[in-house]
């Protein structure tokens, strides 16, 4: 579960159940944070970080949606809900966290397909983040130019 040694690895996997849990509950972010806080692994994790990424996603999930919908070989209805959750995560950090390195968002997002996700369902997830990355650091690059 959560890592002690990471806040923000541990700010990640919460994240990742508490996405998947919305999907499934349709619970709002007091809802969700409640539930969270009440966990002893809450206390190890970056709880800002934890929130701010948490009301992210619920409040631009059409946009996310919409990234992930462009770039996925296949249509969201077709990806599993932990599938789903860590691909919105991570094109929100991508988004919205230009503090993290895309490189780290993308590995990050690795691991949690690895750990909860369906078999083989990271390479799925690395192919849609590498994608959603360029995409990302295009639209910076012409923004600064």
């Amino acid at each position: 579960m959560a890592d002690d040694s990471h806040p923000r690895k541990g700010a990640r996997d919460l994240l990742v159940l508490a996405l998947y849990q919305q999907q499934l509950s349709g619970h709002d972010m007091a809802e969700l944070v409640e539930q969270f806080e009440s966990r002893d692994e809450f206390a190890t994790i970056d709880q800002v970080y934890f929130r701010d990424l948490l009301r992210r996603v619920l409040e631009t999930v059409e946009i996310l949606d919409a990234v992930i919908a462009e770039l996925a070989v296949r249509s969201l209805q077709q990806l599993d809900a932990v599938g789903l959750a860590i691909l919105r995560l991570a094109v929100a950090e991508l988004k919205y966290r230009i503090d993290v390195p895309s490189k780290v968002i993308i590995n990050e997002a690795v691991e949690l397909a690895k750990r909860y996700g369906a078999a083989d369902s990271y390479r799925f997830v690395n192919a849609v983040l590498d994608k959603a990355a360029k995409q990302v650091e295009a639209r910076k690059a012409s923004a600064a130019g």
